[in-house]
């Protein structure tokens, strides 16, 4: 943190997107217990105790304006924007649809820049705010069946750092974090096989658990980092070593 400059990092609006589940359930659990007010985006589900759920689609922008006016009204402008809802829809190029392609960048990246443009306008004003970008170590690190989802994590690399090359003299950082396996209901499910050769490519040897990737997320939102931006974290065990 630039001498002078105010600490606050307890009471914050923190706003997760996709934040009822998984990874981003995780997050959003991490900033409550550091005392912030948090909401979440959803399409479905539950939404957890002691967060503001609104219910809206990354892929609809007047969905996401509304949402950030209720979040305005109820917890004031973002401050700390986790932009984590995200979609798969896998399969070999020449099985994949162009639906399949855009369907998952526009939910993924154009969600993405949706959300970050739309609370860019508080944190501008506010002179300082956290953006945070959830991609995937196959962003860089690439999959087969995956050019849909790994090109849509990628674009998240390039917009954090024009993010940060736009708006870093704002007091605003923008950055990427990049999870690998992560121990949730999905990776669960997988037959036993499939885990086993998934575990033989990591060189710690196991699966992180979502609040490793959540530990990462409220540390760049702190002060701790505020000297960080258009970095790109990897919690993937050394699997994509840093590609």
């Amino acid at each position: 943190m630039a001498p002078g400059a105010e600490s606050k990092t307890t009471g914050r609006s923190v706003l997760v997107t996709g934040g009822n589940r998984g990874i981003g359930l995780a997050i959003a659990k991490s900033f409550v217990a550091n005392g912030d007010k948090v909401a979440i985006t959803y399409r479905k589900g539950e939404i957890p105790a002691g967060m503001l759920g609104v219910r809206a689609d990354v892929t609809s922008g007047e969905q996401i304006d509304a949402a950030f006016s209720q979040v305005e009204a109820e917890h004031g402008p973002v401050e700390v924007l986790v932009a984590n809802a995200g979609i798969t829809r896998d399969t070999l190029l020449l099985r994949m649809s162009e639906d399949d392609f855009t369907d998952v960048v526009d939910t993924n990246l154009s969600g993405a820049f949706r959300v970050v443009k739309r609370a860019s306008r508080g944190m501008i004003r506010l002179k300082r705010g956290r953006i945070i970008l959830i991609s995937s170590v196959t962003g860089l690190y690439g999959a087969p069946g995956q050019i849909n989802y790994s090109a849509s994590k990628a674009g998240l690399v390039g917009m954090a750092r024009s993010i940060t090359r736009e708006l870093g003299s704002r007091g605003i950082t923008a950055n990427v974090v990049a999870p690998g396996f992560i121990d949730t209901d999905m990776t669960a499910e997988l037959p036993d096989a499939t885990r086993t050769s998934y575990l033989a490519t990591i060189p710690a040897g196991r699966f992180a658990s979502p609040e490793e990737v959540a530990g990462v997320v409220t540390w760049l939102a702190g002060d701790s980092a505020g000297y960080i931006s258009g970095a790109v974290i990897p919690v993937d065990g050394g699997l994509g070593m840093g590609h």
